[in-house]
């Protein structure tokens, strides 16, 4: 709107310039009438120059405040959008907490589980135990072990030491190895005999 009112301003002002389309006119003049009008006609130029780069200034400044508009609009949408950046970032925290606390939940019971078994596990081998009564027989040469047998072995050994219920003794064995059950070449011992007896009753 001010620039086309700065337009009509120009087109009025140059309703009236100096008449120099006659040209005869123009040469009858005396010297000192045309050097006046060659004064006036610049004069009239530079007015009109002044008026042109008014205009200019102030179109150029109007840009420059819509510029100045369209920055500071664009910086709004920027800060608006790194809001709702900050937003969605935090509603996925707050997702993300549940979901690690399920984890967590899921871990600590699943660790339970394992705990119980284990101890489920140790209290049937504590049970085994004590239903079973276990004999360690030490010092046995084990080519004697070849020649007569584990349970021979034991058998001669309870019925000398308990005459009286060697038989009943003999009678309860359910396993009888040699421990461990591998050959440790580095040893000098032999290895122990192990009788495992199911539960006596006298």
């Amino acid at each position: 709107m001010r620039r086309q009112n700065n337009t009509q301003q120009m087109k009025e002002q140059d309703k009236n310039p100096p008449d120099l389309t006659n040209e005869d006119k123009t040469g009858s003049l005396p010297e000192e009438e045309f050097r006046i009008m060659i004064v006036k006609m610049i004069q009239y130029l530079g007015n009109r120059i002044d008026k042109m780069q008014e205009i200019f200034n102030k179109d150029l400044e109007e840009l420059k405040m819509k510029q100045t508009t369209m920055n500071n609009t664009i910086n709004e949408m920027k800060n608006t959008l790194d809001g709702i950046n900050s937003r969605i970032t935090e509603a996925e925290e707050r997702i993300s907490d549940p979901e690690d606390k399920i984890v967590e939940i899921t871990t600590a019971e699943q660790n339970k589980e394992k705990r119980m078994k284990r101890t489920e596990d140790s209290l049937r081998d504590l049970w085994d135990n004590i239903n079973h009564t276990n004999i360690r027989i030490i010092g046995v040469p084990e080519e004697q072990e070849k020649k007569k047998g584990t349970e021979k072995i034991f058998e001669e050994i309870i019925v000398e030491n308990f005459p009286n219920i060697g038989k009943e003794i003999v009678n309860q064995v359910q396993e009888a190895q040699r421990v461990p059950y591998r050959i440790n070449p580095r040893r000098n011992t032999p290895r122990h005999i192990l009788i495992k007896l199911s539960k006596i009753k006298f």
